[in-house]
């Protein structure tokens, strides 16, 4: 089965939608509280039980939840007001910083608490960001689309960036208790907003989903069936998903080893600078996309060769052991990722019919976020039998394994573009 494949325009920044200011601010916000909690979170809750078992569950209760529930938010969002469902998601954060609070005035955290609290936060994202992404549709419509993943995008890494910054600022200025408290103030912005922001698609006149019921396992089977009837999306899906599930974030957790592999200076600045690249190559590529995007067409082939050479900069990566050329090629990873997945996430919103739009989206974070609780495997666990070189060689070399393949089947369809 063949299919149009629907692009924007070369020129059309989302900065020019009347609303997208407001919400990329916001979420910003959200996104650094996100943050903001982990660093007083995690850090409070290693002092008190110095669990590697609760650490690793911080992990896995983080990205589970985005493969358990993403397509049934996503079915919601078929069905209902996507930005009830994100205000949802605003309560779930606030609830969760505030028990923790609680837990921290009155010196009753325990582990199961802190189990729940974690599980809380992560069922809070997956409203917030499968229903955003529909939100995002109905705020700037297609021909702005392109720029506007790429700028929320672009937020997401400022939010990572930042977050951890202002979280440590905050604890040590008003300390953790405080700190945790003032944290919900960050939330509170995009749940007020969204109380009366004229956005969603009942505003532009589009029908809702059939009412039916959210069917959990069997809306994934449905959406599965329902995607491969539209190659490119079913090609972007199945991309994000593979470096979702081979690489996804979990090489940042191996840095601390690469960084005293690498033997520059004290290994926590050259943990931090590592990071620090590949954060700074996303943001300059989400800088660069947006006032020069039209040097680089957004296409399922151009995502492809993308993703291919993201891969290849990490298994470049592995077996780095010069400290300057090991920041150069992180820099350009970062580059090539933000370039990546968000001309990935792109196309699938273009492309979704918009009838089971929720449900196509709910099942592209399952994909590229729900997986990544697999990678710790592919990469943490095999780094534990070899070593963190190793393990990441061989996962990014799946990758670009996968990334070739499709790539190599467009071609051979003539779906060069």
């Amino acid at each position: 089965m063949t299919s149009t494949v629907a692009t924007a325009p070369a020129e059309s920044s989302a900065l020019r939608a009347p609303g997208f200011r407001t919400f990329l601010i916001t979420f910003l916000l959200a996104m650094m509280a996100d943050n903001i909690e982990h660093v007083i979170s995690y850090w409070v809750a290693f002092q008190k039980f110095h669990s590697p078992a609760l650490g690793g569950f911080a992990v896995v209760s983080h990205w589970l939840p985005f493969l358990m529930f993403s397509v049934p938010v996503g079915a919601l969002n078929d069905r209902f007001d996507s930005r009830r469902l994100i205000q949802a998601g605003m309560v779930l954060f606030i609830t969760a910083s505030v028990g923790w609070g609680y837990f921290f005035v009155t010196d009753t955290l325990r582990v199961r608490h802190a189990m729940l609290l974690l599980t809380l936060h992560g069922c809070a994202g997956v409203l917030w960001g499968t229903s955003s992404q529909m939100l995002l549709y109905d705020i700037v419509g297609p021909s702005h689309l392109a720029s506007a993943v790429r700028l929320n995008a672009t937020a997401r890494y400022l939010g990572f960036l930042v977050g951890p910054g202002v979280g440590s600022l905050v604890m040590r200025l008003f300390g953790p208790t405080w700190g945790i408290f003032i944290n919900t103030v960050f939330y509170l912005p995009l749940l007020l907003w969204l109380v009366r922001a004229p956005y969603g698609r009942h505003f532009r006149g589009a029908a809702p989903g059939a009412r039916r019921a959210v069917r959990g396992f069997a809306d994934i089977v449905q959406t599965l069936r329902d995607v491969r009837g539209i190659p490119v999306v079913a090609a972007m899906v199945l991309l994000a998903g593979a470096a979702s599930f081979f690489i996804g974030n979990s090489y940042h957790a191996q840095m601390p080893g690469f960084a005293h592999d690498l033997g520059h200076g004290d290994p926590g600045l050259t943990y931090t600078l590592l990071l620090g690249a590949d954060a700074a190559g996303a943001l300059l590529a989400g800088i660069l996309l947006e006032t020069r995007g039209n040097w680089l067409r957004m296409a399922p082939a151009s995502a492809m060769k993308l993703a291919f050479l993201w891969g290849c900069s990490l298994f470049t990566f592995s077996f780095m052991r010069w400290y300057p050329a090991a920041i150069c090629v992180l820099f350009l990873a970062g580059f090539l990722e933000l370039s990546f997945s968000s001309m990935t996430q792109a196309l699938v919103q273009l492309n979704a019919p918009d009838a089971i739009r929720g449900r196509v989206l709910g099942l592209f974070s399952m994909s590229a976020s729900g997986l990544r609780a697999f990678s710790g495997v592919t990469v943490g666990l095999l780094g534990s039998l070899t070593n963190p070189h190793v393990s990441l060689a061989l996962s990014a070399l799946a990758f670009v394994t996968v990334a070739g393949l499709l790539l190599l089947r467009r071609t051979q369809q003539g779906g060069v573009a």
